[in-house]
Formats: structure tokens, sequence, C-alpha cells
């Protein structure tokens, strides 16, 4: 028969080995070994100029190698840290660690939560190239291509002036931009950006505000052969090349230059771009200018244009006419580059005037 003492031990040797078990189970997890892949938590032991050092734990010493500075130049000894295990156990005995990596994992996760979301981001392009903004978020590597920036920041220029459209993104790198994840797969290492997504519901609500015939303030985005394009508080709009001026255009940016602020009529109204006119808000010069011709009358001009169906005259600063080759002669040999020379000034009948149509037909005037 046992004594009293000798109860007392056995009933603290069962304590005691149930204290054991259940601390080692409760604490399963701190003594696991570190596995490649894992992700671990630590805390800095020492930064140096080739390493950092960092606290696993049960699971030994981290080290992070020096190619990783740029993710730890700013790392103190003590504080807490993630990363990802990339090596269990060097011949030194450390785990071979990666701050690098871990940061990606936990931008990938921002990244598609974003996406899924579709909330809206800020992004800082570091370098540009023809086809678009590179930046990087969260870690990861992106693009930002051309053809989703806004009205504001794409760049509107001839398809040739490629140095010009390099120009002009590269004047957006290290500017915020707000922007909205396009595409993401991690598995690619794609992410894509888009300026336009992240602006088209206010778009769509200033879309709502404007109606045709108001008049608008923009500035000059791009002039290229066809017209201008004009940023209109983040909406597009183009002023064709005939809605520039009333008089004839041959070259848009003798009109306007890039960074002009102008003021134009709205004409129409799409999804995504307004149509613009400059010319709609002067008197046209044609109306009043016409008014001093009659039908049977005597005009000098000048010959602007000569084509195989007629020549262009100038019979004022904003009314040009037409000879028809039918008025040249008959048959259908008749060559008006042999009856006329670019820039001569003769003398003209009024055929018709048609004001609704703005055509004035001349023939040459009988001496």
């Amino acid at each position: 028969m046992n004594g009293p003492k000798e109860g007392i031990i056995i009933i603290m040797a069962k304590a005691a080995k149930i204290t054991m078990d259940d601390l080692l189970k409760d604490n399963e997890e701190s003594f696991k070994k570190a596995i490649a892949g894992d992700t671990v938590q630590g805390t800095v032991l020492s930064v140096k100029k080739h390493e950092i050092l960092i606290d696993l734990g049960a699971q030994g010493v981290g080290l992070v190698p020096r190619r990783e500075a740029s993710f730890s130049k700013n790392l103190k000894k003590g504080d807490e840290v993630t990363a990802s295990v990339i090596e269990a156990e060097m011949d030194d005995g450390y785990v071979l660690l990666s701050l690098r990596k871990a940061v990606k994992d936990k931008g990938w996760d921002e990244v598609l939560s974003k996406l899924e979301d579709s909330e809206t981001v800020e992004i800082t392009p570091f370098d540009a190239n023809r086809g678009g903004l590179l930046v990087e978020y969260e870690g990861i590597r992106g693009f930002l291509p051309v053809s989703q920036l806004s009205a504001e920041h794409y760049p509107r220029v001839g398809s040739s002036d490629k140095e010009e459209i390099l120009q002009r993104l590269n004047s957006l790198v290290g500017k915020t931009i707000k922007a909205r994840v396009l595409d993401a797969n991690k598995k690619e290492n794609k992410l894509i950006f888009s300026e336009k997504e992240a602006i088209k519901d206010g778009l769509a609500a200033r879309f709502a505000e404007l109606k045709v015939g108001d008049v608008v303030k923009g500035v000059v985005t791009g002039v290229v052969d066809f017209g201008v394009f004009v940023n209109v508080d983040g909406i597009e709009g183009l002023i064709h090349i005939s809605e520039i001026s009333w008089e004839r255009v041959s070259n848009p940016s003798d009109y306007v230059k890039v960074g002009d602020t102008i003021e134009a009529k709205i004409i129409a109204i799409d999804k995504e771009r307004l149509s613009l006119s400059m010319k709609q808000l002067v008197e046209d010069p044609w109306v009043s200018e016409v008014e001093s011709l009659k039908k049977g009358s005597k005009v000098e001009g000048t010959v602007t244009r000569i084509t195989p169906f007629g020549a262009f005259v100038q019979i004022s600063p904003a009314v040009e006419a037409l000879v028809h080759v039918s008025e040249l002669g008959e048959g259908s040999d008749v060559d008006p580059e042999k009856i006329f020379t670019l820039n001569e000034r003769k003398e003209f009948k009024v055929l018709d005037i048609d004001k609704e149509g703005r055509k004035i037909s001349l023939s040459i005037a009988k001496k």
C-alpha cells in the first residue's frame, strides 16, 4: 500500500505529463521544420550590407541575400517581417528566405481582390515605351497600354510621329495615375491596368450633363491631319478639319497647337466622344459675302484647284465657286489643265447661286 507521499508524487507526475502533452500539442506549429514554399514570419536580428538575418523562432534563423536589398532597405533590427522559404536548410544551417516573393504573393492577393471588386487604385509609371506605361503595384510589374489611357493623357499625334508619342508617354513617368485592374493572371505573371475604366463612371455623369449646342472649353491634346483632339473635362472631343474654320483648312496645326485652351460648340454626342466645331462659334462669312453676287453678273477670281471635272475659283475670302468642265466646251476630251493655270486670275460669269447648298456655279466670261 502506497503512503500519502507516494500518492502525491504519482499525481504530480501525471499532472506534469498532461501539461507537457498539452504544451507540445499547443506549440506543434512552432516546432515544424521550414519547408520550401512556405510563408513564415520572423523578427529582424541584423541588417548588413550583404545579408539580413531573421529570427524564425523554433524554425531557426533565416537569411535574406544581398540581391533583395531593394525590398529591405528600410528594415531595421526588431522589425517584424513576412518572408517566403526558398531553401529549408543551407550548408551553413540558415533558412534561405525571399522578401521579394512574399511581397509578390501578398501583392497578387491584393491585385486579384481589386480586380474582383473593380476598385480604383493609384499607380506610378516608372518607364514608358511606344505601347504604353510600365508600372509596379504591390511589388508586381504591370502595364498600362496606350489604348487604356484617358483623353487627358492619350498621346494624340500623327501615326508616323513615333518619337513624339514616346515623348508624351515619358512625360507621365513618375506621375500618379488613377486606374483599375483590367486583367490579372498570377500564373502568367500578367497585370494590365486601365485608366479609362477608372474614370468611366464619372464620364457617364458628365456626358449626361451635356447636350448638342452647348459651348464647352477644352485643352488641345493632339493635332492630326484630319482634325484636332480636345480634352473636355476628361471627355475626348474631336474637331474635324471641316469644322475648324469657315475657310478651307489645309493644315490644322496652322490654327491650334497642343496645350491650347479653346472654346467649341458640341454638334454631336456619342458614347465615347464629342463632335465639336470651332467655326460655328463665329458668323459664317460666306453668307454675307455671297449677298453681293447676282446671277448673270461678272466677277473676278483666282484659280485655286484644277480637277478632271473642272476648276475651283476663289472669288472672295470665304466664297469658292466651281467652273464645271461642261462649261469649257463640248465633248469628253476637254482638259481643264489645258485651259487653266493655278493661281491665275480671270473674269467669270455667275451662272447659279445655291445658298442652301452653299454652291456657286461659274463659266468663263466672254469678252
